[in-house]
């Protein structure tokens, strides 16, 4: 049994050393990101772009002056508005870091943010001032370090927007977006407060969210340590007396001694494989495949597809209805919406609308085409606000629809999970019983 344990923590080591290694070497490519063989005379930028259609974007880019800045981006159909090279502390204000993807800003700490800028804006103070106010209220550190950076770029030079984008985990393309064009109106004041009450929406949603799954999680939770605790404690102690009986033991027995021989000798492993598998599944939910997979499964649960749909539903209304009074074109809109939303296949129809719209399909028709994934009212109510003229205020008025509505599914979803989790606590408990009074059976039948 040592020799077999001395093996299995082995095993162990060398997975988790393996895993180190591809951790690290993550971590180095995401700070470093700098190819072999790179020329000393280019400069690293941040750049700000328009396209010809009016879409912007904002990056960063390797070149070696401003006339070959400008080229690569004409390359892409962009014309250079502004750019500022980046100097090396500068690159490491803005390095990706690897746990940032595990841990990020809040949507609380984004909301308390916008709510105070719009407040000092419209008080008359200068954009810098109003952010440097803001750096110190921040509690967190991380984004008191972000809001900073924000600060230095804006007294270096660039716009609000710029500074923003230089943090896309942070702030997303439809922040960034609807701050540029609240800059180039002039109306940033009125833009802050459709942002903040976007924010708070979905601050909202994600608590109504949370809260309908907290108790099915702590039933799930309490199932797993008792399953645990009996399967180390409990059982342990019931096979000694099997091994006195004569009886051939039943296959549910020798399946739950097997477990309890496998958690009690080959605990590190067990504990190592529910790591690995969880920060495995943490990745492959990051790639096309994993988000194809849980947005297939998610859209098609009979549970929890009627929350998802409209979930999906009052968060596109919304964002649309924001991105259209904010003066953004609707080709630009839906491309926003479709890096907004995190469904696999609302993104996916959402950037095959693009094309449609530019062909002069209307949107409303293009909704009505993918009916498994919109309502049909989403495609009649969008009709209504194209043939009106007021398609934002109809969606707006049909996302406030969709959000009562999911409150009023998580308000029932306890009692519609209750029974089914009830079945397979039932379920769980009745194996168990039976698989311990099973062979006591069959020995006294024996004995008679």
């Amino acid at each position: 049994m040592a020799d077999s344990n001395k093996i299995v923590i082995l095993c162990f080591l060398v997975s988790y050393r393996n895993l180190n290694i591809v951790i690290l070497t993550a971590i180095i490519q995401n700070i470093i990101r700098q190819p072999a063989g790179k020329n000393k005379n280019q400069m690293k930028v941040f750049y700000s772009a328009k396209s010809y259609s009016g879409e912007t974007k904002a990056g960063e880019i390797e070149a070696k002056n401003e006339r070959d800045l400008a080229s690569q981006l004409r390359a892409d159909g962009f014309v250079l508005t502004s750019f500022k090279e980046l100097k090396e502390e500068e690159k490491n204000k803005i390095s990706v870091n690897f746990l940032d993807r595990f841990f990020s800003i809040s949507i609380k700490d984004k909301l308390m943010f916008t709510r105070n800028m719009s407040v000092m804006i419209s008080s008359g103070l200068p954009i810098s001032r109003a952010v440097k106010n803001i750096v110190s209220q921040t509690k967190n550190k991380k984004f008191r370090n972000i809001l900073n950076n924000i600060f230095d770029d804006i007294q270096a030079g660039l716009s609000f927007a710029d500074g923003l984008s230089r943090y896309p985990a942070v702030f997303g393309d439809l922040f960034t977006n609807m701050i540029r064009v609240g800059e180039s109106s002039g109306n940033l004041e009125e833009i802050l407060n459709i942002l903040a009450i976007q924010l708070e929406k979905e601050h909202d949603l994600k608590s109504k969210i949370k809260g309908a799954m907290t108790y099915p999680a702590v039933i799930l939770v309490a199932m797993i340590g008792i399953a645990v605790l009996m399967l180390t404690y409990i059982l342990p102690k019931l096979m000694g007396v099997f091994s006195e009986m004569s009886v051939e033991l039943p296959a549910s027995t020798r399946f739950l001694i097997y477990l309890s021989n496998l958690l009690r000798d080959h605990y590190i492993l067990v504990a190592g494989g529910f790591v690995f598998f969880g920060i495995m599944a943490r990745f492959f939910l990051t790639t096309e495949s994993g988000r194809k997979a849980l947005g297939l499964i998610l859209i098609n649960i009979p549970v929890v597809k009627n929350m998802v749909i409209k979930i999906n539903c009052a968060r596109f209304a919304r964002i649309y209805s924001s991105l259209l009074r904010s003066g953004i074109s609707v080709v630009e809109a839906l491309g926003i919406i479709s890096r907004t939303l995190t469904n696999y296949y609302y993104q996916d129809a959402l950037k095959k609308s693009i094309e449609e719209v530019q062909k002069g399909i209307s949107l409303s028709k293009i909704i009505e085409s993918h009916k498994k994934i919109f309502p049909v009212l989403m495609a009649q109510m969008t009709q209504v606000g194209e043939e009106t003229g007021k398609t934002e205020t109809v969606l707006l008025k049909l996302a406030e629809f969709y959000e009562d509505e999911i409150t009023q599914i998580s308000k029932n979803m306890s009692s519609i999970i209750e029974p089914v989790l009830m079945i397979f606590i039932g379920g769980a408990v009745g194996f168990f019983a039976v698989s311990m009074l099973q062979p006591m059976y069959s020995l006294m039948d024996n004995i008679k």
